[in-house]
């Protein structure tokens, strides 16, 4: 198993879901970790325990990304219990599935806010506050190449992280600093449950020559990979992680 003793990772939107398995993977690897979350402290504070429970080093900070006041405060938090960070996962998101006609304003604001304000607003801290040889990982999404009907805006949004991700990547390159997005399809969480019936589930899954939805521990190994060493030539690339659905 590939060794982060000693490094410390921030991962937003780890309280529960894709975000929460991989603070829990980078934490069995040794990294001193930030658990991430807008509101349910309660879950943020069970990954905490778990983590302590199996002899790692843990904490919950509060932060709206889509808030740039909260984001500094969140990477100073970290430095201060911690030191500077090595590691940042941006998994915090939302998904509002409406036909373009149909998604409102108010819709269209939060989901950018958070999707990819968020993201901005973390990559910009990191690009002073993260230590040289870094590594940053951005979640973005399958459904970026599936084109979906409803999907439209959240399509949009995760399009914008992968320039974010690409340009980001050549511009702290010279620090050693590794930037890129993992694009997840279908995957077993709450998120991706919302609004979907049974028969919709069975169909994606179809999809995959596995003929499963993935888990959050898929996402989380290859996030693994991506802040390793091993993968020190690995930058401003889009990794699927979707059991060949796309």
């Amino acid at each position: 198993m590939t060794t982060l003793k000693n490094k410390v990772a921030i991962v937003t939107g780890s309280s529960k879901g894709i975000g929460a398995q991989i603070a829990l993977s980078l934490a069995e690897s040794g990294a001193k970790t930030v658990i991430n979350y807008a509101n349910d402290d309660s879950a943020a504070n069970n990954i905490v325990s778990q983590i302590k429970s199996a002899g790692g080093e843990a904490i919950a900070v509060q932060a709206d990304v889509s808030n740039t006041k909260q984001v500094e405060a969140m990477f100073d938090a970290t430095i201060s219990a911690f030191g500077k960070p090595d590691i940042l996962v941006n998994s915090a998101g939302i998904m509002i599935n409406k036909p373009i006609a149909e998604t409102t304003d108010e819709d269209f604001d939060r989901i950018f806010a958070i999707n990819v304000k968020g993201t901005f607003n973390t990559l910009r801290e990191a690009a002073t506050k993260l230590n040289d040889g870094g590594r940053v990982v951005n979640l973005s999404s399958t459904t970026t190449r599936m084109l979906l009907p409803s999907y439209g805006t959240y399509c949009a949004t995760k399009g914008a992280v992968d320039q974010l991700t690409r340009i980001f990547a050549k511009e702290v390159g010279e620090r050693n600093i590794t930037v890129n997005a993992v694009s997840p399809g279908p995957t077993d969480t709450e998120l991706f449950h919302q609004g979907k019936a049974d028969d919709t589930v069975e169909r994606l899954a179809s999809m995959s020559p596995f003929n499963r939805i993935g888990e959050p521990v898929d996402i989380a190994r290859v996030v693994a990979f991506l802040v390793s060493e091993e993968a020190a030539w690995v930058t401003g690339q889009n990794i699927s992680a979707n059991g060949g659905i796309a």
